[in-house]
């Protein structure tokens, strides 16, 4: 289970790297993730220090720091 919410964090990784902020929802789309599977890998990268997060209207967006 480990090995796979570091790959899944990895994933999201790679994602934010390359597209810059995202919201929660479209790192779902983008990664093909579970609900379960994209919390699991944020609180993974945001635990190692590696995303900041934003709020709006329309909800919680992240970015690599």
């Amino acid at each position: 289970m480990k090995e796979k919410i570091g790959n899944d964090a990895g994933r999201i990784w790679s994602v934010l790297n390359e597209a810059g902020t995202k919201s929660v929802k479209e790192l779902k789309k983008l990664t093909k993730l579970t609900e379960k599977e994209i919390y699991a890998a944020i609180g993974w990268l945001a635990r190692e220090e590696k995303l900041c997060f934003g709020e709006n209207e329309d909800g919680v967006y992240l970015t690599l720091c």
